[in-house]
């Protein structure tokens, strides 16, 4: 087949005018960018996870609200627009405030020094950032005579940095001075509009605008960041043609591969459209690979901070409830594990039940990435460890090799920690399930824990591009590895599974009492 041409994608870029100019692809959301600006509310927040297009929106946003129509040639706003008015814009960047009242007040004072040079104001260093913001924003409204337009990108990044540490109670301080100003200085602004990933409603920026409106939840605003199936089939069949013909896959399974994941994000319960994750999406068309493009970039930094005991409570989130006020109004500090997840893109909406919002991982990239991160708290590893052996626990088992993927098992299991509270509680057949599972899901395979059939119920099934693995776990005490086998065959747990194309194998587990491991196995035939 010939080599299809590769067009440019604006992998990593967060510059409107630069994939304008520079000839890059880009999914146009300028309807709905014209629609917010002109239709919308004066205050907005939009809450998305990171590496979502947030900052290319507010870019793009601020090349509309500025008047740049020369960038917009071509586009649906271009059908909408019929003024294009210059306005004066004011725009932050808080990802660049760092995680101390210092770093804030300085990276502000820096900023509001290069507005005030701007707009020829008379800089007094003994003036607040609070005061210096006043000025700037009826200054600029006095000279073009037009209301002024403030975006606020990643708002929440020195928060998340600072929380649980000396300095959050002062950056909180510094944010309540200087944007209550935005409030009160109301009349002379056209339009406000601040991103971030969580919500920290009560001590910083949403507790001085109580007029903000939260579109995050909006059913019109759900693809304004991300790709969704509609755009995909409009904008990248010649990348995923070019990805298909790397990979030897057909269009049909190019595009399931990447729906598997990428996909799945929802924003709304009243409109549950798929969205991509644009990161991932991007670079996986760019590079025609499925890799984890979205961890890779830092994704999972931040949990510890938020999640406690991550590794044990993460088989509790795949379906988990939340009702409604706690998903879109709650502080992310004390809204619990699962609002946080959300707000950070490790869950999605699956569902919605009169109040209650059904959550669940969106796809294999991040439910990869999460159960990747907890193996070695589960298994006493050091990450280094951790990685050679499940890249070849994952050959072995791919490839049917039983005994070197035991041997390889068995070097991951050869202690269960009983150093958590909540893993001390459950019994150690328990605890061998949870450690050995989360090592098969961060290798990603697909795993059902305790599938039940009409015969019994199977401790495990573990299903390989190649090969399904029935397997049943038992400590010596309770009759090891041939109690196991025993019940594999009375009980025919391979038999609902021959009509799959993939071979199976049924598997026996011999695991110590005391928690030193896998002892031994035993091989069920087809």
């Amino acid at each position: 087949m010939a080599e299809t041409k590769m067009r440019r994608l604006p992998v990593g870029l967060q510059s409107f005018k630069k994939i304008r100019t520079g000839g890059y692809h880009y999914v146009d959301k300028t309807d709905m960018i014209w629609n917010l600006v002109n239709n919308g509310d004066q205050f907005n927040y939009l809450s998305r996870p990171r590496r979502f297009g947030k900052s290319v929106l507010v870019d793009t946003l601020q090349m509309y609200l500025e008047g740049r129509k020369e960038l917009f040639e071509g586009l649906k706003i271009m059908d909408l627009e019929k003024e294009w008015k210059q306005y004066p814009v004011i725009r932050l960047d808080m990802s660049r405030g760092g995680a101390t009242a210092a770093d804030v007040s300085s990276y502000l004072s820096n900023l509001f020094e290069d507005y005030e040079k701007k707009y020829h104001i008379q800089m007094n260093t003994i003036d607040s950032l609070g005061d210096r913001f006043d000025r700037i924003i009826k200054t600029a409204y006095e000279q073009l005579g037009l209301p002024v337009a403030i975006l606020i990108d990643e708002y929440d990044s020195p928060l998340q940095h600072s929380w649980k540490t000396p300095e959050h109670e002062a950056c909180t301080a510094v944010y309540r001075s200087v944007f209550a100003i935005l409030k009160a200085d109301d009349e002379f602004e056209k339009f406000v509009f601040i991103t971030g990933i969580t919500k920290f409603t009560q001590i910083s920026l949403f507790s001085v605008l109580n007029n903000l409106t939260n579109i995050s939840f909006f059913p019109e605003y759900v693809s304004l960041c991300g790709i969704t199936e509609q755009e995909i089939a409009e904008n990248f069949q010649l990348e995923m043609e070019r990805m298909g013909a790397m990979n030897s896959w057909n269009p049909q399974e190019t595009h399931d591969h990447l729906k598997e994941y990428y996909d799945g994000y929802h924003f709304s319960g009243s409109n549950m459209a798929d969205i991509y994750n644009p990161y991932s999406l991007i670079n996986a068309l760019a590079q025609g690979q499925l890799k984890n493009y979205w961890a890779a970039s830092g994704a999972t930094s931040l949990l510890p901070k938020f999640v406690d005991n991550i590794e044990i409570e993460l088989d509790s989130f795949e379906g988990c409830y939340i009702d409604r006020d706690t998903l879109e109004l709650s502080d992310v500090v004390d809204g619990g594990a699962a609002l946080f997840l959300y707000q950070s893109g490790y869950l999605t909406i699956k569902g919605y039940d009169e109040g209650l919002y059904i959550l669940g991982f969106p796809n294999e990239e991040v439910k990869k990435a999460l159960y990747r991160m907890v193996v070695p708290a589960l298994t006493l590893r050091n990450n280094s460890q951790v990685v050679t052996i499940q890249a070849l626990l994952t050959k072995t088992m791919r490839d049917g090799n039983v005994a070197e993927a035991m041997k390889h098992l068995k070097a991951l299991i050869a202690d269960v920690p009983y150093s958590n509270k909540k893993m001390a509680s459950m019994d150690m057949e328990e605890r061998y399930r949870l450690i050995i599972s989360t090592i098969f899901n961060a290798i990603g395979f697909n795993v059902e824990v305790e599938k039940m059939l009409a015969t019994g119920r199977i401790d495990m099934v573990v299903r390989t591009p190649r090969i399904i693995y029935v397997i049943e776990l038992k400590l010596s005490k309770n009759g090891g590895k041939k109690a196991g086998v025993d019940q594999i065959v009375r009980n025919q747990y391979l038999e609902p599974f021959k009509s799959d194309h993939r071979r199976v194998i049924g598997l026996s587990f011999e695991l110590d009492d005391l928690g030193k491991g896998l002892l031994d196995w035993q091989e069920v035939a087809e």
